[in-house]
């Protein structure tokens, strides 16, 4: 079992060949665009949701941050379906890849970053070092600051990476022992198996909170600096 355990975390090959690219595509599948007249429950509550998501999201923001409403409910769509299509048995989790999640949060942060710096640059100089600070302190804060500053989009991919790995993590563990469990103490594996519905349900859960987490800091990072 120990042996199997980061199989469903390695990227996923066809003929030798990897199909990444094909996987992280799949998702916008689920999201068609409608040419009818009168839509069906489905498109009505795709574009529900859409409403709802940008309601949530840029009420905050001033005209400027409002121009990036289509990528943040992008984003959120993208990341909670692929979570999501991930607890699919025998699947791949694209957002279990701490490359693929640095290459969302790195540009993102950067893209909100510039944008204060072009049109709020004493607001954004102003955060390096807070008014009324002692000027013995002023170097270890503007230093500290900037550390902080260039945390941040690790801190979006590691937050997605370990919550979702986590997930899938112990989902196999009690899977494998709710299995092995069956031939030694049927009693036990009812229960271990009724806590892994449990924790399933969970991840269900789990994978759409994150989602929402990870577009919601993107979402205060631009607040920030608009």
């Amino acid at each position: 079992m120990n042996e199997n355990l980061f199989t469903s975390f390695m990227t996923p090959t066809v003929m030798g060949l990897p199909i990444v690219i094909t996987i992280i595509m799949f998702p916008s599948i689920l999201f068609p665009s409608s040419e009818r007249l009168i839509n069906n429950r489905l498109h009505s509550f795709q574009h529900w949701l859409i409403k709802l998501i940008i309601k949530q999201m840029m009420l905050i923001h001033t005209p400027k941050g409002r121009t990036w409403a289509l990528m943040i409910v992008s984003l959120i769509m993208f990341i909670g379906s692929t979570n999501l299509l991930g607890l699919l048995p025998h699947t791949f989790t694209p957002t279990t890849q701490l490359s693929m999640n640095l290459s969302m949060a790195i540009p993102l942060w950067a893209g909100a970053v510039i944008l204060g710096f072009r049109h709020k640059l004493k607001n954004s100089l102003a955060h390096f070092l807070p008014q009324g600070t002692p000027m013995s302190l002023i170097p270890m804060l503007i230093i500290i600051e900037t550390i902080s500053l260039f945390i941040q989009p690790m801190a979006l991919a590691v937050r997605l990476t370990a919550n979702i790995t986590a997930g899938h993590l112990l989902i196999h563990l009690i899977g494998g022992a709710t299995l092995v469990l069956m031939n030694i103490s049927p009693p036990t594996a009812t229960i271990t198996f009724i806590i892994l519905l449990l924790l399933t349900m969970l991840e269900f859960a789990v994978a759409l909170i994150q989602a929402y987490v990870f577009t919601l800091l993107v979402s205060l990072y631009l607040h920030d600096n608009t």
